[in-house]
């Protein structure tokens, strides 16, 4: 039997090997936003992984669009110079394709790294900086409240994203990525509970869906047609009166047609007390209803963790493409490992080609 997970897919001009993701992860390992060593390192790992494409962490296109002093940026000459040593290395001794996600954390932003104490926690980090949102309501009950973004700041970081997007293109990705989930900027604009605005930018989800949109369309324009770009939504907000796999059905759609080749479904964390369902593959059922009535290439993220299950979620036709994160930091040759069980073929280096199950026995006494 065939796998489907380890078929190609064609993402506007860009062909990808298989249907295998590296989510972003973010590593906070950046100095002023310039990416360092530890990048390098981990990227370049992952380039080796097996998957088909790698999505380097959450890189954010303005400063206070961090979410701590050691997020990863691409907003000056310096991170440019950093992601464009990393790109070209990637492609040269890797065998993935390199996507970047750019992102503005909005309210979510001046937080700690999660090893310093995560989040807000009551106190700010060292050198804080004053976040900005949709409204002035803030993330949780410990979280600084955030600044409503008045119009020169909307066009301010719409100018930001296509300023990244730009660079990005000069850097060499072959996918562009929008992070438009997880309680980040763009998500809450799109979100009822986090965008209480009484202007064009607020209200019904029409008004919620412009200024992401205009980041949508700024950052189209700025990659080339043949470069894919996608962007990561969300499923459900996991609050009740918040968004809804049907919301996220209108808002793909909308994407679609402002020229996006992917959505990426995942789902919470636009407020710090949302809990999602803690079940494996839990944001497959709303991935599978944007693929089924949008008809755009979909991923799906969120406790994929086994090769039977990552093929079954494609197999099934549920979704084009499955994401995985902690499973490839907690394994960096998944892929590897899941073709062996699904009896397929992936691409290593030829460096490690003595490893591969038909040439090492070993292989095969695997836990």
């Amino acid at each position: 039997m065939t796998s489907v997970l380890f078929s190609p897919i064609r993402l506007a001009d860009l062909d990808v090997a298989n249907r295998i993701v590296v989510s972003p992860m973010c590593q906070y390992s950046a100095n002023d936003g310039v990416a360092s060593d530890w990048h390098l390192t981990h990227l370049g790992m992952l380039a080796n992984s097996g998957a088909g494409l790698v999505v380097a962490e959450m890189t954010d296109v303005e400063r206070r669009g961090r979410i701590s002093h050691g997020c990863l940026g691409l907003y000056s000459d310096a991170c440019e110079a950093a992601l464009t040593r990393i790109v070209d290395h990637c492609h040269r001794i890797g065998t993935a394709k390199i996507a970047v996600q750019l992102a503005h954390a909005g309210r979510k932003g001046s937080a700690r790294a999660p090893w310093e104490g995560r989040g807000q926690g009551g106190t700010a980090p060292p050198d804080p900086w004053q976040t900005i949102a949709p409204s002035a309501i803030p993330f949780g009950a410990d979280w600084a409240a955030p600044r409503a973004m008045t119009q020169d700041d909307i066009d301010a970081v719409r100018d930001a994203f296509a300023a990244a997007a730009a660079r990005a293109v000069r850097c060499g990705f072959d996918a562009i990525e929008l992070h438009m989930a997880h309680g980040y900027l763009l998500h809450s604009f799109v979100s009822p509970l986090s965008n209480r605005r009484n202007d064009d930018y607020g209200g019904a989800l029409e008004g919620r869906m412009r200024f992401p949109l205009e980041v949508a369309r700024v950052v189209r324009a700025q990659v080339p047609k043949g470069t894919p770009v996608g962007a990561r939504i969300t499923g459900t907000d996991w609050v009740d009166g918040g968004l809804t796999a049907d919301d996220a059905v209108v808002f793909a759609r909308e994407l679609k047609a402002a020229g996006l080749d992917y959505v990426d479904v995942s789902s919470g964390a636009i407020t710090a007390d949302a809990q999602r369902a803690p079940t494996p593959g839990f944001n497959v059922p709303f991935a599978e209803q944007v693929k089924r009535e949008v008809a755009i290439a979909t991923r799906t993220v969120g406790l994929i963790a086994t090769p039977k299950q990552a093929e079954a979620v494609v197999a099934e036709g549920k979704a084009d493409m499955v994401a995985l994160g902690r499973a490839f930091l907690d394994d960096p040759h998944w892929a590897w490992h899941a073709a062996a069980e699904l009896g397929a073929e992936v691409a290593r280096p030829k460096q490690y080609a003595r490893a591969a199950p038909k040439l090492w026995p070993g292989a095969g006494y695997r836990d």
